[in-house]
C-alpha cells in the first residue's frame, strides 16, 4: 500500500500551503482583508497538519503534528519593507503572484485529498475517509477563496 506516501506529501503539502498563506499575509499586512483571512486560511492547513500526522501513524509514518508556523527573520524583514510600502506599484503585482502560488498550492492540496478519499473508499478505511471529509471542504475553501481574490484584484492592479 502506497497511502502513507500520500499521507507524508500532503503533510508536507499542507504545511507549504500553511507557510504560503502566512507570508502572504504578512507580505499584504496593509490590506486587512488579505492579512485576516489569510491567517485563518493558514490555520486550516495547520489543522490539517495534525490531522494528517495522527492519521499517518496508521499507515507507517512518523510525522510531525506541529505544523511550520514561524516565518524566517529575514522573510520578517522583507515583510516589514512590505508593510512600509504599502500596496503601491511592485507591491500590488507580489499580491498576484502570490495568490496565484496560494491558488496552485492549494488545487495541489486538494488532488492530494482525492487521491485519499478514493484509496479510502477502496479499502472502505472510514477513520482515513472521516479525516479527508473533514478537510478537504477546507482546501476547496481555500482555493476558491484565492480565486476570488485574484478576480478582484487582477483588473485593477493590471491595468492601472
Amino acid at each position: 500500500m502506497r497511502i502513507g506516501l500520500v499521507l507524508h506529501e500532503l503533510h508536507r503539502s499542507e504545511n507549504d500551503l500553511a507557510q504560503e498563506l502566512l507570508h502572504a499575509s504578512e507580505r499584504h499586512k496593509v490590506d486587512h482583508s488579505i492579512y485576516h483571512l489569510g491567517r485563518d486560511l493558514a490555520a486550516w492547513s495547520q489543522a490539517h497538519v495534525r490531522e494528517i500526522a495522527e492519521i499517518g501513524k496508521s499507515y507507517g509514518q512518523d510525522l510531525d503534528p506541529e505544523p511550520k508556523s514561524e516565518l524566517t527573520t529575514l522573510r520578517r524583514i522583507q515583510e516589514r519593507g512590505s508593510e512600509l510600502l504599502g500596496r503601491k506599484g511592485f507591491t500590488e503585482l507580489t499580491l498576484l503572484y502570490d495568490l496565484r502560488e496560494i491558488y496552485v498550492k492549494a488545487c495541489g492540496v486538494s488532488a492530494d485529498w482525492e487521491m485519499l478519499a478514493q484509496a479510502a473508499q477502496g479499502i472502505q478505511a472510514m477513520d482515513l475517509l472521516a479525516t479527508v471529509q473533514r478537510c478537504h471542504p477546507d482546501t476547496l475553501r481555500q482555493m476558491k477563496w484565492a480565486n476570488a481574490m485574484i478576480k478582484e484584484n487582477s483588473t485593477q492592479i493590471l491595468i492601472s
